[in-house]
């Protein structure tokens, strides 16, 4: 048995160096132009195209992304070491967080009840806020806009290229059968066994190579498919873009009318220790109190809709009925509310400037 063994293991062994030196000197002739080659069709071809510029192109544009969300190559090298090791990313300080810490921390140490103080505290506060909002934004589109990209390279691209490697060695394979054929035929004296061998090769190398380009052509059409869903998630990287410059703008507003109700009041009292001073607190008594800048703030937080948002995955496809609704894409992330007098059944829902009503049984509303 052991002997059996080992000689169908020394005749499968001599069997795959014969295919490796046959494809080998096959690749070689094609090279130098004295092998014929098969051809794939105009179609085949424009997909392998298109298979190829689509992992070209979402290689750059997943690596240029990430240098968005963090400059810094150094932190996304250890950030990739990480990943390999499959260990937990450190939590980081942005630079936002960082400046809006000094900046409360300055504040607390001048005194809170200082107007220069206050404000101090109050610019890192807004830079706080910021640099959360800034973690939601690269939150977000590394899970709705990285990830779904890294995935396909990983996956499905992957299994083309590994695909497309087999084709192109039942390809060789297929070629060398028919050079064999050609050369049986055209000696001297052709023998019959041998060229009845030769076609019987050719035949298993075209019926393995027929099935090998049938199943990466089905792959390379899945490519289309593979864009529709990119196209999504690119929406749903500039939906997060729009959301988070939408909540700095705010932030920042809310700063600037605070502080602007400083200047207002810069005249106040006759505080000698402050009269030579300059900027937002000359001319500012400890004794007026700070309250004073409260009615900016006030008004601007009664002018925002006490609204409790969510957000939801769109589970199918939706056309609007008119303009008062909003056509949704499936798997989509939006924004949802409810409003005042409308039906149970529906939500209000928006997608960047887009707004409108769109009906629940569409959606999976995410806690």
């Amino acid at each position: 048995m052991d002997a059996n063994t080992g000689l169908f293991k020394m005749k499968k062994f001599v069997s795959d160096a014969s295919t490796v030196f046959n494809r080998a000197v096959q690749f070689t002739e094609e090279k130098l132009g004295s092998a014929e080659k098969t051809e794939l069709d105009a179609h085949f071809e424009n997909l392998l195209q298109r298979a190829d510029k689509t992992k070209a192109w979402t290689e750059k544009i997943l690596k240029q992304t990430e240098s968005v969300l963090q400059p810094n190559p150094n932190i996304r090298m250890e950030d990739f070491v990480y990943e390999k090791l499959d260990k937990k990313k450190r939590d980081r300080v942005n630079h936002h967080e960082v400046l809006g810490h000094v900046l409360v921390d300055g504040g607390n140490d001048f005194g809170p009840g200082t107007t220069y103080g206050n404000a101090l505290v109050k610019c890192g506060q807004a830079q706080l806020r910021i640099g959360n909002a800034e973690r939601e934004f690269i939150q977000t589109t590394s899970n709705n806009f990285l990830q779904p990209l890294h995935n396909f390279l990983e996956g499905d691209m992957k299994t083309i290229q590994k695909e497309k490697k087999i084709l192109e060695t039942k390809r060789l394979d297929l070629d060398a059968s028919k050079n064999r054929l050609r050369k049986a035929k055209s000696t001297s004296q052709p023998q019959d066994d041998a060229v009845a061998r030769a076609e019987a090769d050719l035949r298993v190398a075209q019926a393995e190579f027929d099935r090998q380009a049938e199943i990466t052509k089905l792959l390379l059409e899945g490519v289309s498919s593979a864009h529709a869903h990119h196209l999504r998630c690119l929406n749903d990287f500039i939906e997060a873009q729009l959301t988070y410059y939408a909540q700095c703008q705010n932030y920042i507003s809310e700063l600037q009318q605070q502080l602007g109700s400083y200047s207002h009041t810069s005249g106040v009292g006759n505080n000698s220790s402050n009269s030579s001073g300059a900027g937002i607190s000359s001319g500012i008594p400890s004794s007026v109190p700070l309250q004073a800048s409260a009615p900016p703030q006030i008004n601007v937080i009664a002018a925002t809709p006490n609204i409790e948002k969510k957000q939801a995955r769109v589970l199918y496809d939706y056309d609007a009925a008119d303009s008062s609704e909003l056509t949704l894409l499936a798997d989509e992330l939006i924004t949802v509310y409810k409003t005042p007098g409308l039906d149970p059944d529906w939500l209000m829902a928006e997608r960047g400037p887009q707004k409108g009503k769109v009906p629940t049984t569409y959606l999976e509303v995410l806690e």
